[in-house]
C-alpha cells in the first residue's frame, strides 16, 4: 500500500507544478498575441488554477469512481472555508474593514443553491452541466463589466499597470519558455490526476471506504492547498480581500466550472449522504462568512480556532460515518 501513498503524493505535486505552469505560460501566451489583460485574469488565470480539480473529476468519471469528482468539489469548497481561511486566521488577524465582496459573495451564494437543487435531480448529467455552465459565463460577464466600472472610475486602466497585476504574468518571459511552460502544464496535469486518482482508489479500497469518503478528506485537501498558501501569504500581508476573494471565486469555479466540464464527460451519481449531510454542510460553512462580508468582523485567531476546528470535526463526522 506504500506504493498508493505515493502514488497520491506524487501526483499531487506533478498537479500542483504542472496547474501552475499552465497558468504561467497561457497568461503570457494570451498577453503577447494580444488579448486584454482583465480577459486572462476573468477566463485563462481562473481556469488554470482549478485544472487541478478539472482533471481529477475528468479522469475519476473515465476510470468509474464518479464519487471521488464530486465528493472533491464538496470536499474543497467546505475546506477553502474552514481550513483555508481557519490555518492563516491563526498566523495573522486579517481585518476586513476596507475589503468589499458582498456582490461575489452572493453569487457564490447563488451558485451553491443553485448546485444543491439540481443535485436532488441527480444524477448529475449534461442537462445539469449545461446550465452550470451558462450560469458560469453569466457571472464572468457580470465580474467582467464590474471590474470595467471599477478600473474606470478610479482611473488606473494603464495596459502596463493592467499586465502587472496579472497572476503569472512575466515580460520578460520568451517563446521558448512560454511554450515549455504549456507542455510542461499540458503533459503534467492529466499524468498527475491519473497517479492522484489511482493511489487514492486502491486506499479507499484497502482501508474499506468509498471513493467518496476519499474525495470528502484526503484529495479535497490537497487540492485546497494551492488556495491555503495564496491565503496564508494574504494573512500575513494582512490582505483580507485577497484572502476572502480566494476563496469566493475558487469556490465558485469548482461548482460551476468543474462539475459542469466533468457532467459533460459521464453522469455523476449523486450519493444519499451528499442530500442529507455533505451538501449541507457546504452551505452551512458558506454562510459562516456573512459576518466577515458584510459586518466587517475581523478574521482573527480565535475565528482561526473555530473554524479550524469546525473542519475537523466535519472530517471525523466524514470518516465515523
Amino acid at each position: 500500500m506504500i506504493w498508493d501513498w505515493i502514488y497520491v503524493g506524487l501526483g499531487l505535486v506533478i498537479l500542483l507544478l504542472a496547474g501552475d505552469s499552465l497558468v504561467k505560460g497561457a497568461v503570457n501566451l494570451a498577453l503577447r498575441i494580444g488579448i486584454p489583460a482583465l480577459i486572462v485574469s476573468l477566463t485563462i488565470v481562473a481556469f488554470g488554477t482549478s485544472a487541478p480539480e478539472l482533471l481529477i473529476s475528468v479522469g475519476a468519471i473515465l476510470d468509474d469512481v464518479p464519487g471521488i469528482a464530486l465528493g472533491n468539489v464538496v470536499g474543497s469548497n467546505t475546506a477553502n472555508i474552514l481550513l483555508v481561511l481557519g490555518i492563516p486566521a491563526l498566523l495573522a488577524t486579517m481585518h476586513t474593514a476596507s475589503c468589499d465582496s458582498r456582490d461575489s459573495y452572493m453569487q457564490m451564494i447563488a451558485a451553491t443553491v443553485l448546485f444543491i437543487v439540481l443535485a436532488f435531480f441527480g444524477p448529475i448529467t449534461w442537462w445539469h452541466g449545461i446550465i452550470l455552465l451558462i450560469a458560469l459565463a453569466g457571472m464572468l460577464t457580470h465580474a467582467g463589466v464590474a471590474a470595467k466600472k471599477h478600473r474606470s472610475a478610479s482611473k488606473c486602466a494603464a495596459a502596463d499597470a493592467e499586465e502587472e497585476e496579472v497572476e503569472g504574468a512575466d515580460p520578460n518571459l520568451g517563446w521558448p519558455m512560454i511554450l515549455f511552460y504549456l507542455a510542461l502544464g499540458l503533459v503534467g496535469l492529466p499524468l498527475g490526476a491519473d497517479l492522484l486518482v489511482d493511489g487514492a482508489t486502491n486506499i479507499a479500497l484497502t482501508f474499506g471506504v468509498s471513493e467518496t469518503v476519499i474525495g470528502l478528506t484526503l484529495i479535497a485537501v490537497g487540492t485546497s492547498l494551492p488556495e491555503l498558501a495564496t491565503t496564508v501569504m494574504a494573512a500575513l500581508r494582512r490582505q483580507a480581500d485577497v484572502a476572502i476573494g480566494n476563496v469566493i471565486g475558487s469556490n465558485m469555479f469548482n461548482l460551476l466550472g468543474i462539475i459542469g466540464v466533468a457532467s459533460l464527460v459521464g453522469p455523476i451519481p449523486v450519493e444519499e449522504r451528499f442530500l442529507t449531510i455533505d451538501l449541507w454542510i457546504m452551505l452551512g460553512s458558506s454562510l459562516l462568512l456573512i459576518p466577515f462580508v458584510f459586518f466587517k468582523v475581523d478574521i482573527n485567531r480565535l475565528w482561526g480556532v473555530i473554524l479550524t476546528a469546525l473542519y475537523l470535526a466535519y472530517i471525523y463526522t466524514v470518516v465515523a460515518l
